[in-house]
Parts: C-alpha cells; structure tokens; sequence
C-alpha cells in the first residue's frame, strides 16, 4: 500500500505502521482523549479558547494540531483528570443541596440549560454522593433506561446525557431502574434541557420534580475558581486591586461560569504587576458575540479580507503560510462570491468596477494585501515562532490566531446561520483540502461536526457523509473527525450511531474506513466499548482497497489501548483469536501496533497479571508469523533497550523473554539471535538469549511450557 493510501490522522500512528518513537505512549493517551489535558490548581496553562463547564478547556475550530482539547466521555467511563478538574474550583449553585437530597432516591433529574456548568455539578454531585467516589461513567442520550442495568461493578455513579424523544418512559421504568442502582450502590444524574414541555411531562407521567439548575453567580465563580488557581491570599489581593472598578464590568451578569473561568485563567497567568487592562479586554471570548456582525459588515465589499476571516476562523493556531494559501484557494474557488466584480473595456482591459457601472465576476483576480494589513483588518495577530514536531522531524511555525478568543467559531457559527450561500461555499472548500496538508483534517473535521448541530433539519449529517464516501484519504479523515464532534451533540447523537453502525456493517470499505478512524479518535474515545466492537465490524481482511480500512482498523485499536483502555481491547483480541479467519487475523496483526505502549504489558507479566500467559502467547504467534516478525521482534528489542534504565521493565522483560525461550520456533530464535548479536552490553536478556541458544545448539530439549491456544486455532497469517 502507496503511503498516499494510507489514513491520513494527525494521530499516534500519523499513518504509518512502523513508527517508532520513544514516549508514544504518552502520545497515544492524549490523542484518544483529543489532546492533552493540563490539571494545575495554580499552574500556569497555555492560552486557547473556553467552553463547557466551571472550567478551562483550549481548543477552538482551528485548534492547532497539539493544542489542550479533551473529549468528554459521552458513553463510557469519566476519566480522573475530568473529575478533578471539575472538583477544583467548583463553585456550588443554588440547586446543589436540593440535588444532594435527591440522590438519595439513588436517582436524580437536573434541569438546565447546556453549556453553564450542569456537566460540571453533575458530576459533582454525583462524587459527593457516592462518598467522593471518583468511579464515575457517562451514557450516551440515546440509552434505553427501561432495559439497562449496571454492568460495572466498580461504579457508584452514572452521568446520562438527556432523554431521547422515543425512550420508553414510565413510573415503573423509573422504579426498576432505582432499584437497579440500589443494589449496584451507585447513584444516576439525567441531564435535561430546560424545556418546559419536557419537564411538565415528566412531573405529570413519572410524578418526579426534576432539580432546576441555575449556574451560580459569576461573582461565586470568580471567587472560586481564583482561590484554586491563585492560592497565595497575598497575590489574589494584589490582582484584584489592579482590576478594582472594573470587575464589576466584566462579571457582567449573563456570564457562564466557563466564561468567568476564562477570565480568571487569564488573569492568573499574569505576573506580579497584575493583568494590563487593554489586553484582557482584547482576548476574552465571550467579548466576540457583539462585534462579529459589525466585522462582518465592515468586511463586505473586501473580499480579500473578508475570504481571510473565514479561512483563518476555520484553521486558526495553523502556520499564516497555510493560511494565505487556503485563502487564495477560496477565492479562486468563489469565482466572483467573494470578490469584487470587474468590467471589461472595449480595448478588453479588465479592472475594479466603480458604483453603478456593469460587471462580471473577476475569477483571476491576483492583487494581495500584506500580511499585517489583513492581520489587523480582521483582528488577528501572527504569533511568535513555536517548534511543532512530526514523525521523525520538527519544524517551526508561526501560528496565526484572532486577539479575541472563540472569534473563529462565532464567526463560523453567524455566517453558517445567516447566509446560505457562505455555508455551501465553505463546505466545498473543505471537501477538497489538499491532501498533502495532513494537518488541515483536524480542524476541518471539527468545523464540519460544529456544522451539522449549526444547520440542523434531517440533512444534518449530509455534508459529513459526502467526505466519508470520498476516495480521497484526507477527506475520510475529515469526515472521522467530525462524527467525533458532532457526536457530542445530544439530538444528533442518535443519528450518529445509526450511521457508524449501518457503515460499518453494510458501508463501502471507504464509508468502513471513515468508521474505523471515528473509533480511534474523538468518537472512539468517548464509547470504547461500542468503539471496539464497530472496528471489528468494518474489519474484512487485507486484499486491494481492503488494506486501507485494516491499517486504520489496527490504528485505532491501538489508540484506544493507549488510551487507557487496555483491558477492554486486550479482552476482546482474545475472543477474536478464539475465533478463525478475519477475526483471528485483526488480533493477531494488531498485536505489534499494541507493544507501543509497554506499561500496561508490564503490568500482566508480573506476578499478579491477569492476561500473562495470553500476552506471551499473543506474542508468540506475532514473531512466527512471517509478516508480522520484523516489527514485534524490533517492539521487543526496544523493550530490551529500554529496560537497561528502566527498571521495573526488566522483570517482566526477562519474564518474558524466558518464557519465550521455552518454545524456541522460527520467531524465538530470530529474536534471541537480535538479542544476543546486540552491540550493546547491558542489554537486558543477553544472558537469557545467550543460555537458550547455547542449550539450542548442543540440541539439548527446551523445558516444555503450556500456554493458551485460543481454541488451538492456526496463525491465520500462514
């Protein structure tokens, strides 16, 4: 398979199979949440754009490829980090102590309007009530109440996020299922919006009264979030002498706490001569919402600027030289829509037409402004040179970002909404981003998923389908993308699994490998168990276009391991490899991909592993089959090196490697020949290699060992 073929994610694997770098673990496992997360009560956090709950999230529609983005799990467990991020700082509504109460009937509704922090006291709420359990896991809208029961016997709360329209609903439904977590000793929270009809039915049909959620004061949030970000008194003071007169300004009353939550990240990343006014002012989000139409309309006879606000909105924190050429490409593109039109003398001479005069579209229009003119025409600033790093090489950038944070997402969301026209342009252009800019998918993909929640109606995901059905890598990509943000939408949640699902089961192997790169990143990350099991179902062997959608299958496996959920993949390879043909084939050749990240690995070779003796069979079976041989054997010889400084790796190393030398087929003598060939002399296993070999060339018996055979199943390689 062409390199070209392959997916084109700016994920671990950036699309190679052979990829070998030290720390991809730690890659993987923020990739397979959407990015690194930063918890530092005090800390000093990057800069990025704020949504979601009392706390602070980067990322924004252009978010830069490394950016601090994290997924919140729509069905699956809540990760430690999103708990404690919503602990600290917390500032309790009005609400908390009605809804405390509540959950003592194990089950609670909460009421409120999305995006002001009900995630956040929700989860609150259910760690105060479990004991400050943090053993928490989130249900998707669409989860059918009346059937489902705990299944994890490790969690005392779940987060579902809303009722779908068509659940089935009832008194005896709602009495089972606190019955149900009764006896799990867990509690539940529903997140409801705040729609009167909604709650009217439920206090008539289910006699329940849902708790009204209303975010607490931005004053409370202030002085929450400060005291946790800012925890010397003497400093807090200090800042907010410097802001006196205009804090009451800013903690203007219709403030969410995830905007109150950007102020003060703002304002505690200054130094000690406190924030400078101006610029604060200049870079807090929710400041865009009244200026965008204004922008807008000062941008309308400019066509020049007006095709660089749009592009710069959907690729913003990306190198300005990106930028300016997908600008020129948009332009070109519009063909006239975003250009001044142009007359045509009789001596053919083309120019700008005055007012009144007749004109036609000028496609081939070449006069450019500089750089910082447009900079300062649409409000944005090029950023200092940043070290960005790829597979094998770094590179410098000079990212190019709005003054006003989330400017691109609330342009993007106005124009989407008022003019028709633009929409369409725009989603043309991103269909057919170069396929060469591997980095553009990113962004791209979460504007395209913004978009199905911005347009609606039943053609909402019609857009995203069109790029999963492409034959163009990139586009594929984009489309995985989007689905893992559009996911997130709780109405539209539902049609989003009905697709991934009917694709990966009856879906073209181009639809397949859409689905497949949707489990591997954002959507995958928040529904791993679900996310397991559709890889396995788009799986269908190796052959022609087929190859495409089993590297990206392999890949999101992977990521999914590295994303902390280890056991989960691990126990379901096993049961594939009880099973023949393509399901022993995808874990089986998954198994090399899986070695990236040794931690979890080390931990089941020890003395406690559950899945020891699997994993040395899995590993076994990986070097004698012919193909897979060349990368497990140099997984495992990284292992070796990396042992040498590590030591709790070279038990399990060794462990490993004795175990291996018991069986001695074609893969163990490869491997023990690497090993004892080595040049380097402390390399762990040099004794183990070096006895076994020696024992093997006398043709002295090896010790016979048992291990699991899966069903006695053959390697389905050969």
């Amino acid at each position: 398979m062409s390199p070209d073929e392959r997916p084109a994610i700016k994920g671990p694997l950036r699309g190679s199979e052979d990829l070998d770098l030290d720390g991809l673990e730690e890659e993987f496992a923020a990739w397979g949440t959407g990015g690194s997360f930063i918890f530092a009560p005090g800390g000093n956090i990057n800069t990025g754009s704020v949504y979601g709950g009392q706390r602070v999230e980067n990322g924004a529609p252009g978010a830069a490829p490394g950016s601090s983005e994290r997924v919140e799990a729509q069905d699956g467990p809540i990760s430690l980090l999103e708990v404690l991020a919503a602990q600290t700082g917390f500032a309790e509504p009005d609400c908390f102590a009605e809804g405390l109460s509540a959950l003592g009937t194990r089950l609670l509704f909460l009421a409120g309007e999305p995006g002001t922090g009900r995630r956040t006291t929700a989860i609150n709420l259910l760690s105060q009530s479990s004991g400050n359990s943090t053993a928490l896991r989130a249900l998707d809208s669409d989860s059918d109440l009346s059937i489902w029961r705990p299944t994890h016997r490790e969690a005392r709360g779940y987060l579902v996020h809303g009722l779908s329209p068509t659940a089935r609903f009832g008194p005896t439904v709602v009495a089972n299922l606190g019955a149900r977590l009764e006896e799990a000793d867990a509690c539940m929270v529903v997140m409801l919006p705040h729609e009167p009809g909604t709650l009217r039915r439920l206090i008539r049909e289910l006699d329940i009264s849902p708790v009204r959620y209303t975010p607490p004061t931005p004053r409370e949030v202030f002085d929450a979030r400060l005291t946790a970000a800012v925890p010397e008194e003497e400093r807090r003071r200090k800042l907010l002498d410097r802001l006196e007169a205009d804090l009451d300004e800013l903690l203007a009353s219709e403030l969410v706490p995830a905007q109150v939550a950007e102020l003060v990240d703002r304002l505690s990343r200054t130094g000690d001569e406190g924030p400078d006014l101006a610029d604060l002012g200049q870079r807090l989000s929710f400041l865009a919402e009244t200026e965008v139409p204004d922008l807008l309309k000062d941008l309308r006879e400019d066509p020049d600027a007006l095709a660089f606000l749009l592009v710069t909105s959907v690729l913003e924190g990306l190198d300005h030289r990106i930028i300016r050429d997908e600008t020129d490409r948009l332009l070109k593109l519009a063909d006239g829509r975003l250009d001044a039109v142009v007359r045509t003398g009789a001596d053919g001479e083309q120019g700008r037409t005055a007012p009144g005069e007749d004109g036609r579209p000028n496609p081939r229009f070449v006069f450019r402004r500089s750089l910082d003119e447009l900079l300062k025409t649409i409000r944005a600033e090029c950023l200092p040179t940043e070290m960005r790093e790829t597979s094998g090489y770094t590179y410098t950038v000079e990212p190019l970002r709005f003054k006003r944070h989330r400017q691109a997402e609330t342009v993007l969301r106005h124009v989407w909404r008022q003019y028709g026209e633009v929409s369409g342009l725009l989603t043309e252009w991103m269909d057919n981003v170069p396929g060469t800019e591997a980095e553009l998918a990113r962004p791209v993909g979460r504007v395209m998923g913004l978009a199905a929640s911005w347009g609606g109606g039943r053609r909402a995901l019609w857009h995203i389908h069109e790029l999963a059905r492409s034959d163009r890598a990139q586009s594929r990509s984009t489309a995985a993308y989007a689905l893992g943000i559009v996911s997130q939408d709780p109405i539209l949640a539902g049609e989003v699994k009905h697709r991934v699902n009917s694709w990966s089961s009856n879906g073209s192997w181009r639809l397949r490998s859409t689905v497949a790169a949707a489990c591997g990143g954002d959507y995958g990350a928040a529904r791993p168990e679900a996310a397991i099991s559709l890889i396995r179902r788009c799986y269908r062997g190796e052959d022609g276009d087929e190859g495409a959608v089993a590297v990206t299958a392999r890949w999101s496996l992977a990521s999914l391991f590295a994303g902390g959920n280890q056991t989960a993949v691990f126990r379901q390879l096993m049961r594939w490899a009880d099973r023949k043909g393509h399901d022993a084939e995808l874990a089986l050749t998954a198994v090399p991909e899986l070695l990236l990240a040794p931690s979890w690995f080390q931990q089941q070779l020890g003395p406690d592993g559950e899945f020891g003796d699997a994993v040395i069979t899995f590993i076994g079976r990986s070097l004698n089959s012919e193909g897979l041989f060349p990368r497990t054997s140099r997984r495992l010889l990284d292992w070796c090196h990396r042992a040498t400084w590590d030591e709790p790796l070279r038990a399990p190393v060794e462990t490993l490697l004795t175990a291996l030398a018991q069986q001695m087929r074609t893969g163990e003598l490869g491997l023990l020949t690497a090993i004892e060939r080595s040049d380097d002399p402390d390399l762990v296993g040099r004794d183990i290699a070096h006895r076994a070999l020696e024992a093997w060339r006398r043709g002295e018996p090896q010790p016979f060992r048992s291990t699991p055979t899966f069903g006695g199943h053959d390697d389905p390689r050969h």
